[in-house]
């Protein structure tokens, strides 16, 4: 538990419960200039609880991409650790100023550029899908990769039907066999 996660802060062309669209490149000129070290990582947005730092904001097909480390030396981040490897957390929303936007029809708006100050891990967000993926977790590996080294390992094992060195004639001990040259495909 290290407090690294990944997610989406806002997707693209979803409309919000505010009814905000956001388009693509919407925050563009906004991460040119701050960076992911010039946006803050609240709780609820809420200044008085900044909880970690954003180690990457990007764009996406998506939308806004984050990769995230919660300070663990802050006891709120350590709970809300806790609550994310637990399944209980999983809220982002975005704190930002309007830059340029426009109305739509069915009464929404669609923000075309935005100057994002913060992002806040929530309970509800705002955005349905606006959300935390499960959290990295040390010493995880991703399911393909724990498929692709078991079935290396079954392929580099001998054959179950085949003798061990015990039971045949004239057998040396496994120790002084030669080693067996590994493959990787």
């Amino acid at each position: 538990m290290d407090g690294l996660f990944t997610g989406y802060a806002s997707l693209f062309g979803v409309p919000d419960l505010g009814r905000d669209v956001v388009a693509p490149g919407a925050f563009a000129a906004s991460l040119a200039a701050r960076g992911a070290e010039g946006v803050r990582m609240l709780w609820q947005h809420d200044p008085a609880e900044p909880v970690g730092r954003w180690l990457s904001l990007r764009e996406d097909a998506r939308g806004l991409r984050v990769e995230g480390r919660l300070n663990r030396a802050v006891q709120r981040a350590r709970e809300l650790d806790a609550l994310l490897n637990e399944g209980a957390l999983d809220g982002l929303s975005i704190g930002f100023r309007t830059i340029r936007a426009r109305p739509e029809r069915g009464g929404t708006r669609r923000l075309e550029a935005v100057d994002l100050w913060e992002i806040s891990l929530v309970t509800f967000p705002l955005q349905a899908g606006a959300r935390i993926a499960a959290p990295a977790r040390a010493g995880t590996a991703p399911a393909a990769l724990v498929r692709d080294l078991h079935a290396l390992a079954r392929r580099m094992a001998p054959s179950r039907r085949a003798a061990t060195p015990s039971t045949r004639p004239g057998s040396r001990p496994a120790a002084i066999l030669p080693a067996r040259s590994a493959r990787f495909a």
